[in-house]
């Protein structure tokens, strides 16, 4: 028995923006596969090459992320060499958070493979379909 789907689902926001996430989330973690990082992973690199030093609970506000989730992506990057904890001087209950020397090492590349994505992700969109689509997703978030 075949199931018919609801007539409008293809312009349902929720779908289209799930598909649109799928789309451009599939194609930025084949870009990362070859330097076994993650989407997410990625994402932490760059908050800290934006600003080293910060603490789980600032990293997790800036990225909107909560402690669970931000907990196990760190203890992976910093088992896989992405990132090192550096107890805080003045405050020895606080790890700061840094980039690797790998992540150093590979910063170029990696800010050009997330340009690499966006571009591919945008390229059927004039410079202010663009605009207004960046404007849009701001919006709803």
């Amino acid at each position: 028995m075949k199931t018919k789907l609801p007539d409008d689902l293809p312009e349902c926001m929720v779908f289209l923006l799930g598909k649109a996430y799928q789309k451009a989330h599939g194609d930025f973690q084949k870009r990362l596969r070859p330097y076994g990082l993650t989407n997410m992973q990625h994402l932490v690199l760059e908050a800290l090459w934006y600003q080293e030093g910060m603490t789980a609970a600032q990293l997790g506000k800036l990225l909107i992320l909560d402690k669970a989730t931000l907990s196990g992506v760190l203890e992976r990057m910093a088992d896989t060499g992405w990132i090192i904890k550096i107890q805080d001087p003045e405050d020895g209950r606080v790890q700061r958070i840094y980039p690797s020397e790998k992540a150093g090492e590979l910063k170029a590349q990696l800010i050009t493979e997330r340009k690499k994505a966006n571009e591919h992700i945008l390229k059927k969109f004039s410079d202010e379909e663009k605009d207004l689509l960046k404007r849009f997703l701001r919006n709803l978030i």
